[in-house]
C-alpha cells in the first residue's frame, strides 16, 4: 500500500523564495540585455522586443533548471 506524501512547507517556502529572487535577476538581465543590444546596434524597437522575448525564453529555461536543482536538494514532499 502506497503511503500518502505530505508537503514539507519549510522547504517549499525556501524554494519559492529562492525562485523569486533568482527570477527577478534573470528576467531583469534578459529584458535589459535585449533592450541594450537593440539600442547599441540601432536595430529598432521590434528587433529589441524579439531579442527580449528570446532572452526571456532562455531565462525561463534557466529557471526550470534552478527549480530542478532546488527540489533535488530540498524535497518538497515527504512520506507520511
Amino acid at each position: 500500500m502506497a503511503q500518502p506524501k505530505r508537503v514539507n512547507w519549510r522547504n517549499l517556502i525556501t524554494i519559492l523564495s529562492i525562485m523569486v529572487l533568482i527570477a527577478t535577476e534573470v528576467f531583469g538581465v534578459a529584458l535589459a540585455g535585449g533592450w541594450a543590444i537593440a539600442g547599441l546596434f540601432e536595430l529598432g524597437s521590434t528587433v529589441g522586443y524579439i531579442l527580449m522575448g528570446l532572452f526571456s525564453l532562455f531565462a525561463a529555461y534557466v529557471m526550470t533548471m534552478v527549480w530542478r536543482v532546488c527540489t533535488r536538494v530540498e524535497p518538497i514532499t515527504q512520506r507520511a
